[in-house]
């Protein structure tokens, strides 16, 4: 019988696509518009090349909202995760997510009448024939062997109230478009991850679609397997190839609250779908784009912007955005971002591999200081890879925890051998200054500070760190230092998503190495036999209990064996005019997923 965790080198290349450009594309946002579009024959109103220089008060019955960056296309298929992060909040209110990430979790938007699940009889397995080639491997070419195995199908039931602005109904016709759509060209990394799970996405009814996974293949977002509508009515005859560029892209039609007004250079405007059944507050929705932090602050407590939001804010601007809510100029919102920070140890490098240096450097990091001095107090440190809000984020008091403490980390090195033989408060190696050296990305202040925050925590204890700071693209590109594993300490980030996954980081099989091209997202090279068959077990099980106490065995395994040192999560900010109730910013949606619940005083 074939294994029931199957993955093609084609599967585990585009996985780990995905992931590792989540982390290396979350510093800078997307790319600000350079030209303006010209007039989408299915917009409300021509765009001008109008560019906005103020930012005027916000006339009655209307909403207006800055962001930091401006983004390319408005569709609700995303280059990458910070393509994502920057778009989202507008694309919601154009395309609501058929399911919608809040909190860690799913719920439905009105698009899907329910969220697929085992016991309302939308995710179901069943069996099928496979062929197999001759190392055992399922393959779609027939070779005359053939087994049975398991095929997971989800089931999609979409609200039939739905209608597109122009009053056409949005049919399943237009989810299986979008399918389509993706096999044509790249929709971007999620898209491109989605259509290799998946054996086929096919039409049950007018209202109804199910995804097909590969057979003898689980894999835990197979309940997003969904393809979020396009009006196949509009853009049956457009061109695949600049379709992601085109008029519709820039300026789109939706089916949500919202459809595309106007559209300027540093502007946009949403009006009200007039047949849109569910709830809206403002009948338009203004978004001004200014890459200024003091800009966008000062425009909320002027009152000419009602909601702005933003990330990777100084140390300096939290604290004066505290001063400005305590005296009642602005309400200030904090959440803690699913992108989290951490230092990743090669293990391949002999000193590393001495888990008494590991956790000598975990215990010299101040991680609470960072934690107060960078982030205002509104984190917390880490101890796992899971993040607290995830559901399967293992009690502390379960774990290994490292705490800030300098004179344990100190008697750690000197059990490890690693002595300051001459009392110049160097740690010897050979004969030389115990040194270790670490990469991060260049271009982010906050990076750099935390960089700059580790080596001088290592110093305190004796341990020479040499920083480099490199390119996001030389960082993360597979000729770097992470997929070749040619570093010593690493720091970057991951981002958390409402399911923990994991397989592609912690697995034995995600260890990247020439005999798999290189792939793989466990840069540590961590390959523990007990952590790695948890791993599995937490990433292939149905059953969510089953995934739980894997998850804790893993998570367990992971605090004491400490290939990474998780950091922290960092902080986004949102920031509204007194004089607006209801803005709830949450740590997976957007944080204008509620506008309908937004009312001015």
């Amino acid at each position: 019988m074939v294994k029931h965790w199957v993955h093609t080198p084609h599967i585990i290349h585009i996985l780990v696509a995905l992931l590792c450009l989540s982390a290396c594309q979350v510093e800078g946002g997307v790319t600000r518009l350079t030209q303006t579009p010209t007039a989408s024959p299915t917009s409300a109103a021509p765009i001008t090349s109008v560019t906005v220089a103020t930012v005027p008060a916000a006339p009655d019955g209307s909403l207006r909202i800055g962001l930091m960056a401006e983004p390319g296309d408005l569709l609700p298929y995303h280059d990458d995760s910070a393509d994502e992060r920057g778009t989202a909040p507008i694309s919601e209110l154009l395309f609501p997510a058929p399911l919608l990430a809040l909190n860690y979790s799913y719920t439905t938007t009105g698009v899907l009448d329910r969220v697929p699940s085992v016991e309302n009889g939308d995710v179901q397995m069943a069996k099928t024939d496979a062929f197999l080639d001759s190392s055992g491997i399922i393959t779609t070419t027939s070779t005359g062997v053939i087994t049975q195995v398991q095929q997971l199908r989800v089931t999609y039931h979409w609200n039939p109230e739905l209608h597109w602005a122009d009053g056409t109904p949005v049919t399943a016709d237009d989810s299986l478009f979008a399918y389509e759509m993706a096999k044509r060209v790249s929709l971007g990394q999620e898209a491109d991850s989605r259509l290799s799970l998946l054996a086929t996405y096919e039409k049950v009814d007018d209202h109804t679609t199910r995804a097909v996974l590969k057979p003898d293949f689980t894999d835990p977002a197979y309940i997003t397997s969904y393809w979020t509508p396009l009006p196949r009515h509009l853009l049956k005859n457009a061109d695949p190839r600049t379709f992601t560029t085109s008029e519709f892209a820039l300026a789109p039609m939706g089916y949500g609250p919202y459809t595309t007004e106007r559209r300027e250079l540093g502007s946009l405007r949403l009006a009200r779908n007039t047949h849109w059944s569910g709830a809206t507050s403002a009948a338009t929705v203004s978004f001004i784009f200014r890459n200024d932090i003091d800009l966008l602050r000062g425009s909320v407590s002027g009152g000419s912007l009602d909601v702005a939001s933003f990330e990777l804010p100084t140390s300096d601007q939290i604290s004066t955005l505290k001063a400005d809510a305590a005296t009642g100029a602005l309400n200030l919102t904090t959440v803690r971002s699913p992108i989290w920070e951490h230092l990743d140890f090669n293990l391949d490098v002999p000193l590393l591999q001495d888990i008494r240096v590991r956790r000598a450097i975990a215990h010299a990091i101040n991680r609470q200081g960072m934690v107060d001095t960078l982030l205002g107090g509104y984190s917390s440190v880490l101890e796992s890879w899971i993040v607290p809000d995830q559901w399967a984020a293992a009690p502390l008091d379960q774990l290994t925890r490292y705490p800030y403490n300098l004179d344990e980390s100190r008697r750690l090195l000197d059990e490890a051998g690693y002595p300051d033989s001459n009392g110049d408060g160097l740690r010897d190696l050979n004969g030389q200054p115990l040194t270790l050296g670490l990469v991060t990305t260049s271009g982010s202040p906050l990076r750099q500070t935390v960089a700059d925050r580790i080596k001088a925590d290592l110093a305190a204890v004796g341990v020479t760190l040499e920083i480099n700071a490199l390119p996001a693209s030389d960082l993360y590109g597979n000729n770097g230092p992470l997929y070749r594993r040619n570093f010593d300490l690493a720091l970057f980030a991951w981002i958390a998503s409402p399911d923990p996954r994991g397989w592609e980081r912690w697995s034995c099989a995600g260890v990247p190495k020439e005999s798999n091209h290189w792939t793989g997202n466990n840069f540590p090279g961590w390959c523990f036999f007990d952590a790695d068959k948890a791993i599995r077990v937490a990433t292939t099980a149905i059953n969510t209990s089953e995934r739980s106490a894997a998850y804790l065995r893993q998570q367990q395994l992971f605090s004491q064996e400490l290939p990474v040192l998780p950091l922290f999560q960092r902080v986004d900010l949102t920031i509204s005019s007194p004089t607006i109730v209801g803005v709830k910013p949450d740590a997976t949606a957007p944080f204008t997923w509620n506008v309908a619940t937004w009312v001015r005083k």
